[in-house]
Order: structure tokens, then C-alpha cells, then sequence
């Protein structure tokens, strides 16, 4: 095994994607109660039902959320996403975003890496909501 370091060429996490069964409903959600900004949000096909690619912006923020779900991964919609969002106080975050009616698992928890709560969005998907 060679530990030779290889230069990267990657610069960064241009958007993350969270499986969601109605795209209307989430992008209420995560622009009205969790404050997110839509960057795009333009049709992927012919008729009134063709999905949307919909890019959300979370201020301040390179890294944007995708609200879209291709066909094949239908089956993660309501499942623990694996992302991570930061914000400088949980629990102000956690008290604000209950009072706007965001569902969680449960209150903060402080551990030795840091602050988190796990919200989890109108289909049930859970996020990490943690201190950086």
C-alpha cells in the first residue's frame, strides 16, 4: 500500500439531494419553515406532472439542497438522509424551528463532538442539525 498523496482536483459539495414525495410540500417546508432561498426550480419534461429539478440555498452557503427524486430511489423517501447542516446555536435553532411547527426525534443532545437535533421533514426524511 503506497501513502503517496495525489493533488485533488475537487473543489467542493455543489449540491446534496433529499428524496421527497411531493415536491410542492417540501419546498413549502424547507423555504417556509426552515428558511432556505430557491436558486432554480424549472421543469425536467413535458406536462403538468413532469417533475421539477428544484435547488434550494441555504444563506451564507456554497452547498445547495436538491428536492428532487428520480423514479429508482422512490424507496428512500422518509429515511435518514445522512446530511448534516450546521447552524452557531442548536438550541435557539431547535426552539425557533418548533414554534414554526418543524418535527424532531427529539430535544438537543450535547456530546463530546458537538450539539445536534434530528428534524425530519413532511416525509418523514431526518437531518442532522448540528454545531460545527
Amino acid at each position: 500500500m503506497t501513502t503517496e498523496t495525489v493533488p485533488c482536483l475537487l473543489r467542493g459539495l455543489k449540491f446534496a439531494s433529499i428524496p421527497v414525495g411531493d415536491q410542492d410540500r417540501a419546498l413549502a417546508f424547507y423555504t417556509g419553515k426552515l428558511g432556505l432561498a430557491v436558486a432554480t426550480d424549472q421543469p425536467m419534461g413535458e406536462g403538468a406532472d413532469a417533475p421539477r429539478w428544484i435547488e434550494l440555498r441555504i444563506p451564507g452557503a456554497d452547498t445547495r439542497l436538491v428536492l428532487f427524486t428520480p423514479e429508482e430511489h422512490r424507496d428512500r423517501v422518509g429515511t435518514f438522509t445522512g446530511l448534516s447542516v450546521w447552524t452557531e446555536d442548536v438550541e435557539t435553532a431547535y426552539r425557533i424551528y418548533v414554534e414554526r411547527g418543524v418535527e424532531f426525534v427529539g430535544p438537543p443532545a450535547v456530546e463530546p463532538w458537538g450539539t445536534y437535533a434530528l428534524l425530519k421533514d413532511p416525509d418523514g426524511n431526518v437531518i442532522c442539525l448540528s454545531s460545527r
